[in-house]
């Protein structure tokens, strides 16, 4: 896919606002188009859902494919928890380590959300993690495309 085509939606609590601030520089350097559906601003006591279900409703609404989401959280669990209650919604998890995860979660599960665990990854590896996982592609495997379709079709 055509990076300048590919639009991002950014969307975190306090607990992954300064992340999320530095993936959108990082990403609008890369040429990316980007949405940012809040926390504009450093709020200590907002609540996750609020954002993460403007993203996954963002990523959902696009059936071109051409809208990925990058959320950021705490642990990035709830935030991915709240966003995989849309169907269509891919969120995957990443929150340090090991990068073949993300590579996985594309190419076998085309993953169109990332939610991003603040607490325990560093800025310089969260850049190299969000790269790898615009830039890995979907498989198109069989297998995969009847797996997605089970999983879209769970109401």
């Amino acid at each position: 896919m055509n990076m300048e085509k590919l639009k991002i939606i950014l969307a975190a609590d306090h607990a992954g606002f300064r992340l999320k601030e530095a993936v959108k520089s990082f990403l609008q350097e890369k040429g990316y188009e980007i949405e940012d559906v809040g926390v504009g601003e450093f709020k200590k006591d907002d609540d996750y859902p609020e954002y993460m279900i403007k993203a996954a409703m963002k990523v959902v609404e696009d059936a071109s494919g051409g809208i990925k989401a990058v959320i950021f959280g705490g642990s990035g669990q709830g935030e991915a928890m709240v966003a995989n209650r849309f169907p269509g919604a891919r969120a995957c998890v990443w929150y340090g380590g090991d990068m073949e995860v993300l590579k996985a979660s594309r190419n076998d599960n085309d993953s169109n959300m990332l939610s991003i665990g603040a607490r325990f990854v560093d800025e310089q590896g969260l850049k190299r993690a969000v790269e790898l996982w615009l830039s890995t592609p979907f498989s198109n495997e069989e297998r995969h495309k009847r797996r997605i379709g089970q999983m879209d079709s769970i109401e």
